[in-house]
């Protein structure tokens, strides 16, 4: 039966997220960015220049264009044009190098790149030949090159191509921590899934005040750059994460949610404007597994914990650690302890497995190790022509996270490390978060990263690389004995440095770059 003879089924975009709240809410605030606010009809219009500029300009259906931006109208403006125009939206890193990002706009085959002015002087050194190229001076006003182009399109909507929800929305890259960065694709159908099932976990509603902390470039902003749109919230933009403005933010904008790894939640805890706010925040906590201390000061500032996990591959988070009402009466570091798992499947996902090399289950023992494993809507189409990276993800038909976990009796897993990150010593597993957790429930330590480093006798050791609170010291026997009171004395860090960490762009430590470091010289990165 041809599909247009289907009326019981429309093909799932989340571009149609916008059409309908334009047509629903046309004068409530879509977008906040510093002065300057827009509406969402003024939200749609904008995004329909977006759209017919691109057609006027010669793109065609699944040309890629890319977006090098800070959390911006335009980059918001970019979830929904440049579908609507039927491109696939390639958003950049803005942290990574010009080679980094050389790398992707010819592996993705870029027709076309919007690039903010702060960031332009990143692809000057390209040759940027066959592309082509619009400054965002990020203004809002006439003579910025980005608001020309709008006016070149029209504020009526295009004729849609869009026919299949299967097809490719956007391609976001890798981190590429272990070769070159993988181009992940992302459906229609999947973007609008894990959109829905944001709003379902973070409690999302019409009165949503979102403020834009993650950057839009990871995971499409965990696809909450179309969820907080599909609810009519409101987007507060933010250029970069500064927790005073932040702080302001939240009284002043009367913010209701806001995302981020669990770093960019430890400097908002811990600036000195943090208070006890009058009213809950929901706060979405990924991208590492949050420390029990940095969750229980959460909760005492009222900003409600949300603790979801995912990958780049499963559109950001997959599973959440839905609270229990039974939890409430337990001590709060206790509570704590159980949300720092990372739970289960999203109602709309999966349930997750931790399986053996065989993909066997594990026992739900709370202890026996295994690699976390997904299936379903949220996994991704697959690495952009790289077909024999994508079999490899996709064997045994589950996509292989690279992440290791446990399986506890009540259903729940909680990640243990990263297959690379799990240290041998003596014979012995070691996890790695387990240290850390250990180490930052000492009252001077901000934030830690711990790695394996090579021993002579054990062959690999833990050593801690910590942030301490500004104000505060603490010796690095006092970080080892603190350790040995609480875990397994062969757990604790052999030694400890102190000093600032190295992170990505979405506040993930690169725990790499600490362990070539300490591997520097040796053949191999395992003893």
């Amino acid at each position: 039966m041809a599909k247009q003879a289907r009326v019981y089924r429309t093909e799932l975009s989340p571009v149609s997220f916008l059409t309908r709240n334009a047509y629903v809410f046309p004068d409530k605030t879509a977008v906040v960015h510093d002065q300057r606010r827009y509406t969402y009809r003024q939200f749609e219009e904008r995004v329909n220049r977006l759209a017919s500029g691109l057609r006027r300009g010669g793109v065609q259906k699944h040309d890629r264009v890319a977006f090098l931006c800070p959390n911006i109208p335009p980059m918001l403006e970019a979830h929904f044009g440049v579908p609507a125009a039927g491109g696939i939206l390639v958003s950049i890193n803005t942290r990574l190098g010009t080679d980094e990002i050389g790398y992707i706009l010819k592996h993705s085959g870029s027709k076309s790149l919007f690039v903010d002015a702060e960031l332009e002087s990143l692809v000057k050194p390209l040759d940027l030949g066959g592309l082509k190229v619009v400054r965002v001076d990020d203004t809002g006003s006439p003579g910025d090159p980005y608001e020309d182009f709008l006016r070149t399109g029209s504020a009526a909507s295009v004729e849609s191509w869009f026919e299949d929800e299967d097809e490719t929305l956007s391609i976001n890259y890798t981190s590429g921590t272990t070769g070159q960065p993988k181009g992940v694709m992302y459906t229609h159908r999947g973007a609008y899934l894990n959109a829905v099932g944001e709003i379902l976990e973070s409690g999302m509603s019409w009165d949503t005040k979102y403020l834009w902390t993650l950057p839009m470039f990871h995971c499409n902003g965990w696809c909450f750059t179309w969820g907080v749109t599909a609810v009519a919230g409101t987007h507060i933009c933010l250029r970069k994460v500064d927790p005073e403005r932040i702080w302001d933010l939240f009284e002043t904008e009367g913010i209701t949610h806001y995302n981020g790894a669990p770093t960019v939640q430890t400097a908002i805890v811990n600036h000195p404007k943090a208070h006890r706010l009058a009213r809950p925040v929901t706060v979405t906590v990924a991208a590492a597994p949050p420390s029990p201390t940095l969750l229980a000061r959460l909760k005492e500032l009222n900003l409600r914990p949300v603790h979801v996990y995912g990958l780049t591959e499963t559109y950001g988070p997959h599973t959440v650690c839905g609270w229990h009402k039974e939890w409430d009466d337990l001590p709060l570091e206790e509570q704590a302890r159980l949300m720092a798992r990372q739970g289960q499947g999203y109602v709309l996902f999966d349930l997750v497995r931790v399986v053996d090399e065989k993909m066997n289950d594990v026992p739900r023992d709370a202890q026996t190790l295994g690699e976390v494993v997904m299936r379903g809507n949220n996994v991704m189409k697959g690495y952009f022509e790289q077909p024999d990276a994508t079999a490899e993800a996709f064997r045994g038909g589950w996509f292989h996270s690279g992440d290791i976990g446990v399986w506890h009796p009540d259903g729940y897993i909680e990640l243990r490390d990263r297959k690379k990150d799990i240290i041998i010593s003596g014979g012995e597993n070691i996890s790695t978060i387990e240290v850390e957790q250990c180490i930052v429930r000492h009252p001077a330590v901000l934030e830690c990263a711990v790695v394996a480093v090579p021993d002579e006798r054990w062959g690999e050791r833990p050593k801690a690389f910590v942030t301490l609170k500004p104000g505060l010291t603490a010796t690095e026997q006092e970080i080892i004995e603190h350790c040995r009171q609480h875990i397994a004395h062969f757990k604790a860090p052999a030694a400890v440095e102190f000093g600032d960490l190295p992170k990505t762009s979405t506040g993930k430590v690169q725990k790499y770059i600490l362990r070539e470091k300490e591997w520097k010289g040796k053949a191999k990165r395992i003893n």
